[in-house]
């Protein structure tokens, strides 16, 4: 049993193809973890890679919390069952599944049992002496389940194991591995393409496309919470519906303007919305067959659309009804009971269940309804170096004085991690909503609604008090930035330094000293010491001229500019947020690059301060290849 964990995983083949990218996702122990995508998506790939039969260009793999990045397939201890079963022909199916013993020198009486356990646990102990041939397909797959089982492995991988079976023995199929993960009580990693079997199947499914995970959740999380388009139209049966639209507010209702249409749906469905998308411009409404009704008794006029019925399909206990909205070529598909009768090419009433629509971004396609919302608008008058904020007169940072006018109105852009429960403002829960392992409260303050992640639950209707964290927001006059966020990273370029080095190496058993090509980080012309462990690892992936690549260093804001000697900085602006929290903009003397450092508590106008890093501080991404180093 193990845990696995993978650390920006790439896979880039010589030929530049980048069949995987930043692959991240920390896999429990005894979870059944599906990786379903399109084909070529790269889900394959990565379940080779964590197996050990594709070499992995960049990142980490961690099974059992131990690094397995250069051990061999045998020695990583988990076990795969392959697409085509890979069973040998001319050996029984006792001899298939102890095999893999046989070659370990697993002791006979040992490999009796083993075998004899798993195929109790198969029901296949009647067919171990018959050959693959004389077996069905579905037997066959058990067989394969059978070999891997009898290992014992930490980690089971299946890629697409059922995808050559028929219909209905794929069904049951997928009834029997569920099963066996439940008795087995070890860790699963599952390749599909099928949505089904990953929604019946996976604890957690990751969802990718053309080498990029889309999203990571629960099935359930999944088709209610799709993260983008992409994911809302891959999940589900039929294809999700989706339309050009517009959303604005009339008469305390959110108007949705569907095609030539329009349905009027309450306010606090669309309330995580960010309102600019309510002023007319284009966005995608997306809504699934299942949540589109029709009911002759329906009378609510707000949520009823016009379809002309095109194709009727009988599916037995339901029926899926292909249209046209009215008066359009927009297609609609929705489900009716298999006693309706439903005329096509006749005008048709149904209704949509408001709280099931969706809504996407027309060029990002990333949804518009976040389970936690990124940030909030609310638009402040500045006055004698105050201002009202969530019912509450303030006097804000002095950063913020520097850069408003008395009597304007300023849009302040509030993000959602910046407010944490505290003491400056009040607030009563409007609703509380469990997000994995985390809270979000709704905080009602009188006209304005905030929302706030929080460790544990309260009651809807309790009073609260809660803080801001004003290093986060955003200020603007029009269109223009005033006050901008403290952002979490610096971003700077730098370049890889060549060194020839002296490092430890493992021969026979001893450890002797080896000259070795290898790199420092160099950075505005300060080298900066890599450990030589890295050396294989990055190199193998930057392959020849590294020194010509261009590397993005990352290194957090919070870091406090150095009075000892480093990279010299010259500061530009002090920004103040409290009396013990000051942050500074500067620029690097070489290339004059813009960071962001905190001010060291005793900083006076005259000190020299620098920029002093180590290995620890930094991340690294070769921009050549987009692949992260560290």
């Amino acid at each position: 049993m193990a845990s696995v964990k993978l650390n920006h995983i790439y896979k880039v083949y010589e030929n530049g193809t980048n069949a995987v990218s930043d692959f991240n996702m920390e896999i429990e122990d005894k979870e059944f973890i599906v990786f379903v995508g399109p084909s070529g998506c790269g889900k394959s790939t990565t379940l080779r890679m964590i197996a050990g039969l594709e070499e992995i260009t960049a990142g980490d793999l961690f099974i059992d919390g131990k690094l397995v990045n250069e051990l061999e397939p045998k020695d990583r201890d988990v076990a795969m069952v392959f697409q085509n079963y890979a069973l040998y022909p001319h050996m029984t199916v006792f001899n298939n599944m102890a095999f893999g013993l046989h070659i370990a020198k697993v002791p006979k009486d040992e490999i009796e049992r083993r075998v004899h356990e798993a195929a109790k646990i198969l029901d296949i102990e009647e067919y171990l002496e018959k050959k693959p041939r004389e077996m069905s397909g579905g037997q066959r797959q058990r067989v394969a389940l059978g070999r891997a089982i009898v290992r014992n492995p930490k980690v089971f991988l299946l890629d697409e194991p059922l995808s050559n079976l028929d219909a209905k023995l794929r069904a049951t199929m997928r009834t029997e591995i569920s099963k066996l993960h439940n008795k087995l009580q070890t860790t699963f990693i599952y390749v599909t393409h099928d949505q089904v079997e990953a929604m019946t199947m996976g604890t957690r499914i990751v969802v990718m496309k053309k080498g990029y995970v889309q999203q990571i959740d629960s099935p359930k999380n999944l088709y209610m919470y799709p993260a983008n388009k992409f994911v809302a139209g891959f999940i589900g049966t039929p294809q999700m519906n989706f339309f050009k639209g517009k959303i604005t507010i009339e008469k305390g209702k959110a108007k949705i303007s569907l095609e030539n249409q329009n349905i009027y749906i309450s306010l606090d469905i669309v309330e995580k919305m960010d309102k600019k998308y309510f002023d007319e411009r284009e966005i995608v409404v997306g809504i699934r067959a299942e949540d589109i009704h029709y009911d002759s008794n329906n009378d609510n006029n707000d949520l009823i659309i016009n379809v002309v019925p095109q194709v009727v399909e009988e599916l037995g206990a339901e029926t899926l009804i292909n249209s046209n909205l009215a008066n359009s070529n927009c297609q609609v598909t929705f489900k009716v009971k298999n006693t309706v009768d439903v005329e096509t090419n006749k005008t048709l009433k149904v209704y949509v269940d408001p709280t099931k629509l969706h809504f996407f971004d027309v060029e990002t396609e990333t949804t518009l309804l976040p389970r936690v919302p990124e940030k909030r608008h609310f638009l402040i008058k500045y006055n004698k170096a105050k201002c009202k904020l969530f019912n509450k007169t303030i006097e804000l940072p002095l950063v913020f004085k520097e850069a408003m006018e008395d009597g304007k109105e300023y849009l302040f852009t509030i993000p959602t991690v910046s407010v944490k429960l505290g003491n400056t403002f009040k607030g009563v829960i409007k609703r509380c909503e469990k997000i994995n392992k985390k809270y979000l409260l709704h905080i009602a303050c009188k006209d304005d609604l905030v929302f706030c992640l929080n460790e544990e639950a309260l009651e809807e209707g309790q009073e609260v008090s809660f803080d801001i964290d004003f290093t986060k927001v955003i200020v603007n006059e029009d269109e223009k930035v005033v006050v901008n966020e403290i952002p979490d990273y610096n971003h700077i370029i730098g370049r890889l330094h060549r060194i020839k080095a002296l490092v430890p190496v493992e021969r026979k058993g001893k450890t002797i000293q080896k000259k070795k090509t290898g790199f420092q980080f160099d950075i505005a012309g300060t080298y900066i010491d890599v450990p030589y462990e890295m050396y294989d690892k990055t190199l193998a992936v930057l392959v020849k001229k590294f020194e010509l690549h261009k590397i993005e260093y990352s290194f957090k804001t919070s870091l406090v500019a150095s009075k000892e000697e480093g990279i010299e900085i010259e500061l530009k602006k002090a920004m103040e947020y409290g009396k013990e929290l000051h942050y500074g903009v500067f620029t690097i003397k070489q290339n004059q690059e813009e960071i962001v450092l905190r001010l060291p508590e005793d900083y006076e106008n005259a000190d020299k301060l620098y920029l002093k890093l180590n290995y620890e501080d930094l991340k690294a991404r070769d921009t050549h290849f987009d692949i992260r180093l560290k």
